[in-house]
């Protein structure tokens, strides 16, 4: 499943998936990927990137099913 709110806490901070690859220390495939849906990042690449975008787990990867 796709992490359009990933992609969009992104954007509204206007960041490319390489600065927050590099603020997270990771490629920017693993951004991609985790954006995609093709990847399920770990618990600390998760918190990671919530510190950088200044969100929570719950706002950036609970889905509502």
């Amino acid at each position: 499943m796709k992490n359009l709110k990933l992609k969009a806490a992104r954007a509204a901070l206007d960041l490319s998936q390489e600065q927050l690859a590099k603020q997270c220390n990771v490629s920017r495939q693993t951004i991609n990927a985790i954006e995609k849906g093709d990847y399920n990042p770990t618990i600390n690449l998760c918190i990671a990137i919530c510190k950088a975008l200044g969100k929570t787990l719950d706002e950036l990867f609970w889905n509502e099913e």
